[in-house]
This record gives C-alpha cells, structure tokens and sequence, in this order.
C-alpha cells in the first residue's frame, strides 16, 4: 500500500438492465470489479449482464465498507437509496417541507 495515497474501499449498487434487479457488494477496486459483474466473472450476478452502477459510496477502512453494505442491504437502506436515486421525489418532498406549494410549485 502506498502511504501517500490511502487504499479505499468502495460499496456499490448496480442495476442489471436484464431484470432490473439491484446487486449490492464492496471492492477495493471498483473499475475492475464493476467490469468483472459485466463480463459474468462473478458467480452471483453472472446471469444478469449487463449493468449499470448507479451508486457508490467510498470508505477509508474495510469494516466501514462492509457495515455500509449491510445497511443498503436492509429495508431502511434500500428507502434510502430510493430516495437518494429520485431527485423528482425528493424535490417534491423538499417542496412539501419548506410550504411551497402556495407559489406555485
């Protein structure tokens, strides 16, 4: 490991254009393991090429990574995720918090 540049770790979510089903996981080298799901080298997605990587998030340390997978992976992670996926929605929401309603939004 190069101690000028920190090693990162990243969790992913991609999207099969297959089924439309979401994969979730965490790599350290998101490029390669984002080519190795569309080229089926992984056993787990292999039947669902090609994908889109619609999310990511990067972590200094493994452990961080891997809990953040685990939550996106639970009903709380996967609204959190819907949410952070729909600007329209959240732009609504947004609209509806601050009372904007009344200007003509």
């Amino acid at each position: 490991m190069n101690p000028v540049r920190p090693l990162w770790y990243y969790t992913y979510v991609i999207k099969s254009k297959k089924d439309g089903k979401f994969y979730t996981g965490v790599t350290s080298n998101i490029d390669k393991r984002f080519k190795g799901h569309n080229d089926g080298l992984v056993f787990a997605t292999k039947y669902r090429c090609p994908f889109t990587l619609i999310y990511f998030e990067a972590c200094l340390n493994k452990n961080d990574a891997y809990r953040r997978e685990r939550y996106l992976k639970t009903g709380m992670g996967k609204r959190y995720l819907k949410e952070r996926l729909n600007p329209v929605r959240n732009f609504r929401r947004i609209v509806k918090k601050l009372n904007l309603n009344s200007v003509g939004y």
